[in-house]
């Protein structure tokens, strides 16, 4: 038996900060983001009884292990411990994109483990189930500092709008828009990659110490408010430029969140897009580096392009399947 998950990749538009649960516990939150067409894939089959290990895990190590608790990556163990797998299992990670660059790659791997896991074992589950699994994971079992945006788009791909209520119920509900104003959003973005990769879970302490004491209230009560914003102009007539001025708004706003979301370094190349031509923009993910996204004219990209020197653009596509079971052979076998 072989099992191949494909699973997206995520980028975050408006709303972000307001998915945690020492904010929208008070106040719900919502959230305005897009899965983009670069992916996790992971690969799942039987070990056959002939190794001295019964667990092989390859991401960018190789681990191999007697036991389910032996396992360092805690994805993979808790994900095995959760569908109650005890072993003879090989499982092997690709990804498309560098790991820890504001993309969500953690919760495209954890959706798309369970999704393979649940097929090893026979199992049907649809991706909102997956979503909210991919949830417990990471926050209850493993302990990440997480919020939920990531799992959801991840898990449902497209372009969606996620409402949390304050009991941490989330209402994913697809953007409607005509084929030729999402075709026009998708050819004003642009995604240059920093060269700087974080540990969101560290970038992260400082923020949410803020919102648990309700320092960032007003900051996150407007990022919150942007959704509808974007929402609104998204749906409109109006010139596309102006959800780039949203963005903007935004990321000015999440810059006061905490000391460590942006950096002297960033913020130049920010100011650099800025005076280019780009209309808007935000680093993407928690902050501290990974992927600068920014909204800009086709007309005046390559100006800058020409101002990001030494940031590689990245050329991307929306995804609208969400995780996929790509590849499912249950002729073959381990034993």
């Amino acid at each position: 038996m072989m099992i191949v998950t494909r699973t997206p990749v995520r980028v975050s538009f408006l709303g972000g900060g307001t998915d945690y649960l020492e904010y929208y516990r008070l106040y719900g939150g919502q959230i305005l983001a897009v899965a983009i067409d670069k992916y996790s894939y992971i690969t799942v089959n039987p070990l056959a009884q002939l190794f001295d290990h019964s667990i092989r895990v390859s991401y960018s190590k190789t681990e191999l292990t007697k036991g389910v608790d032996e396992i360092k990556h805690p994805s993979v163990r808790e994900c095995l411990r959760l569908l109650k797998l005890a072993g003879r299992v090989e499982i092997h990670y690709v990804g498309d994109l560098p790991a820890r660059t504001g993309l969500g790659s953690s919760s495209s791997f954890t959706v798309g483990l369970l999704h393979a896991l649940h097929a090893l074992k026979g199992e049907l589950v649809d991706r909102e189930r997956l979503a909210k699994e991919a949830v417990y994971v990471e926050r209850e079992l493993i302990g990440e500092r997480v919020g939920v945006q990531d799992q959801f788009v991840c898990a449902l791909g497209g372009l969606l709008h996620l409402r949390i209520d304050r009991d941490g119920d989330v209402r994913a509900s697809a953007v409607p828009l005509h084929r030729e104003r999402l075709a026009e959003l998708r050819s004003h973005l642009m995604l240059f990659y920093t060269g700087v990769r974080r540990d969101a879970h560290e970038i992260l302490e400082e923020q949410l110490s803020r919102t648990a004491k309700r320092e960032i209230d007003e900051q996150l009560g407007q990022l919150g408010g942007l959704v509808e914003e974007g929402l609104r102009l998204l749906s409109s007539e109006e010139p596309i430029v102006g959800f780039g001025e949203l963005l903007d708004q935004a990321w000015r706003a999440k810059r006061e969140l905490s000391s460590r979301i942006s950096s002297p370094a960033i913020d130049d190349l920010y100011q650099r897009a800025i005076r280019a031509g780009a209309a808007g923009g935000k680093l993407l993910g928690a902050g501290g580096g990974g992927f600068l996204l920014l909204l800009a004219s086709p007309s005046r990209q390559r100006s800058v392009e020409a101002a990001l020197v030494g940031c590689p653009r990245i050329e991307f596509g929306f995804d609208h399947q969400g995780t996929s079971l790509v590849f499912y052979d249950a002729r073959s076998s381990a034993e």
